[in-house]
């Protein structure tokens, strides 16, 4: 089934600069209004307390859950009526079979491209999250783990519980910067607004996307499309303005093109933030040979106008990660001429991705890792057509 299959498609949204200054403005007023009410009446650390004991779908709500929160966490607890399974199932396929893929994606493109727009990073300065960067990404990590789970919608699972607390710390974000005179409302907006939101969901997809092909790795378009949806799903749980949200890859494109072009630029903050991100990389590989292979990859991989903004330097190893696409076409290649080697090759990328994520936090987060399911289907694949093309930018 097509990822954007309906009935009757609405007609397509149009992104200009008037409609994304109007959803600059904007925040979300469900979280927004229960995190005022807790603060005024004091309730945040018994909250912060109880919330420990919530961590899957279907445990019952704390008891002495503050009434102003249990509301919210009754209205949220089940996903959008409008989610369709069989996407979201063909969405889990290819997130397992490129895991990998899509962790360096995260790690070494979206991650550094939102360094890139100022608003956001002052932000992340702001909350002290600046230092600590290998607690972000572990977050970041963990909640794609949690969200690509075959039950990551279904009673027992962590997906949930996740997205409603994260929607509540980005309220309370929003609280903290525009009551305690940290933010200038004027002239960066509404912090986390719709607009970043909705940013947000597109950096952690399509810009995943495309970094996987300027990797050379190989996608078709449904499987593209199907893991699009999945973060339009989490867009819907995180409160974003659906009527805004893109429905299709194409649409995302010309809201991704707009946005960047609005808001990209260099900043302090994101030069210290990317630094330190591509600092805690290195440490997690062993030694320090291939330590200028990263700042290599991230340039390589967001370009070298937002790759000079970061201050990335360059080294002789720039050269060598042009050459990454070869070495990933070959093994690809290894992995169509044998149901053993795909399989192989999905193992090796999953416990290679649950190393990663592990080593973030120092194996505090090792119950987090990517499952060791594998599909059931070892047999193998079928040829590989219909590859995935990136949108056209808009002109």
């Amino acid at each position: 089934m097509n990822a954007n299959a309906t009935k009757t498609a609405p007609p397509r949204p149009r992104y200009d600069h008037a409609a994304l200054d109007a959803l600059s403005t904007q925040g979300d007023p469900l979280a927004d209004e229960t995190v005022a009410e807790m603060f005024r009446r004091k309730e945040v650390g018994d909250l912060n307390t109880l919330m420990r004991f919530f961590t899957t779908t279907g445990d019952k709500l704390p008891e002495q859950l503050p009434q102003s929160a249990r509301a919210y966490f009754e209205a949220t607890a089940m996903p959008p009526t409008w989610v369709d399974w069989d996407v979201m199932e063909q969405a889990r396929l290819f997130f397992m079979d490129n895991a990998a893929h899509i962790n360096t994606g995260l790690s070494f493109a979206a991650m550094p491209a939102t360094y890139a727009v100022p608003r956001l990073s002052r932000l992340l300065a702001s909350t002290h999250s600046m230092a600590y960067p290998s607690r972000r990404m572990a977050n970041t990590g963990q909640f794609v783990t949690y969200l690509m789970q075959t039950n990551s919608l279904a009673e027992g699972s962590k997906f949930i519980p996740a997205a409603q607390k994260v929607r509540l710390l980005h309220a309370a974000v929003r609280h903290h910067l525009r009551h305690g005179g940290h933010w200038d409302v004027e002239k960066d907006g509404v912090p986390i607004c719709q607009e970043d939101m909705i940013g947000g969901q597109i950096c952690f997809s399509l810009l995943v996307l495309d970094a996987m092909h300027r990797l050379g790795i190989h996608m078709s378009e449904d499987g593209a499309e199907a893991y699009f949806y999945a973060w339009r799903v989490v867009g819907a749980m995180l409160g974003c303005d659906m009527s805004a949200v893109p429905r299709t890859l194409a649409e995302a494109r010309d809201y991704c093109d707009l946005y960047l072009l609005r808001n990209l630029g260099p900043s302090p903050e994101g030069v210290r933030l990317n630094a330190q991100l591509m600092r805690m990389y290195e440490d997690v590989v062993p030694g320090t040979l291939f330590d200028p292979m990263v700042p290599a990859t991230v340039r390589f991989l967001v370009g070298d106008t937002i790759g000079d903004w970061l201050e990335i330097p360059r080294t002789a190893w720039d050269t060598a990660a042009k050459a990454v696409p070869v070495f990933l076409g070959l093994l690809e290649t290894l992995e169509d001429s044998s149901p053993y080697a795909e399989w192989a090759l999905d193992k090796a990328g999953s416990l290679l991705s649950g190393f990663e994520l592990a080593s973030l936090t120092r194996g505090r987060v090792m119950h987090h890792a990517i499952p060791a399911e594998l599909k059931d289907d070892y047999g193998v694949k079928a040829p590989r057509t219909g590859r995935w093309v990136p949108p056209a930018p808009v002109h």
